[in-house]
């Protein structure tokens, strides 16, 4: 039983062959997907794979590089689209730094307006975060003060202030391929030390392939190879780390049920 918690399936890497992927997924115990939004207009795209594929959930937002796309993005339009009984998150949204796509300013508006949604539908939220660490904890803080709300911090890769933050308003981090990269040792660290009733494995495909694909397509069966690697730091069996990044994965997203499941394993 594995969860890939984040990926991009409707991404045009995997038109042409996006029955054969999921049947990979299929052979490697994956048994539920989360297919993030990424840009609001695709959602229903999203959800004709999720119609197809019952154990494919989706969420509703854009991307932090998307962001002057939709200046004037509200709360009320995000949660006018999560009336669908497989949409079941807010994002992703967040802040990019790295790139800076789209100006800091209007990142920061859109990152608001979905804090509100999650606020207001009870769906957690997927926040991306690259090179923003202070800036995202400012935000996040200070709305979680006015009114609390769930959410993970997906494909972590910042600071240690940060996966502790995150942690003290109830976040889950969720781990990527990037805990299989040699360099990122100091990532393994944090996750070796997070509390695992708060841990999530992703894909985050296309992107990220893990040790041994990396530089290839990354796809939801090798969501596999970084749940063998995070039960290597903890020194836990895999099936152990499996079942209880699912069990997270459902706590989290409580809108996912175990239809989907049941489902897929027929």
């Amino acid at each position: 039983m594995l969860v890939d918690s984040h990926c991009h399936l409707d991404f045009n890497d995997f038109e042409d062959d996006i029955a054969e992927i999921i049947e990979r997924a299929r052979e490697n115990g994956v048994n539920m997907i989360l297919n993030a939004g990424n840009n609001i207009d695709e959602l229903d795209n999203q959800l004709e794979l999720s119609e197809k594929y019952p154990f494919v959930y989706a969420a509703v937002g854009v991307h932090p590089h998307n962001a002057s796309e939709y200046q004037d993005l509200t709360a009320e339009d995000l949660i006018s689209r999560t009336g669908h009984h497989k949409v079941i998150g807010i994002g992703e949204t967040g802040l990019d730094y790295y790139y800076d796509y789209a100006p800091r300013d209007l990142q920061i508006k859109l990152l608001r307006e979905h804090i509100k949604a999650a606020q207001e539908s009870g769906l957690p939220l997927i926040i991306h975060n690259r090179e923003s660490d202070d800036d995202m904890m400012d935000i996040l803080g200070e709305a979680f003060r006015n009114k609390p709300f769930s959410g993970v911090i997906h494909c972590f890769s910042s600071s240690r202030k940060l996966a502790d933050f995150a942690l003290s308003i109830g976040f889950y981090l969720s781990a990527s391929g990037m805990i299989t990269f040699n360099k990122c040792g100091e990532l393994r660290d944090i996750f070796a030390e997070i509390p695992l009733d708060r841990l999530l494995v992703e894909t985050d495909s296309p992107f990220l392939a893990p040790v041994p694909h990396r530089g290839h397509r990354n796809e939801p069966a090798f969501v596999r190879y970084t749940a063998e690697k995070l039960a290597q730091l903890r020194e836990m069996p895999f099936e152990k780390i499996a079942q209880i990044t699912s069990d997270n994965f459902c706590n989290l997203f409580r809108k996912a049920s175990d239809k989907g499941r049941r489902a897929y394993q027929k």
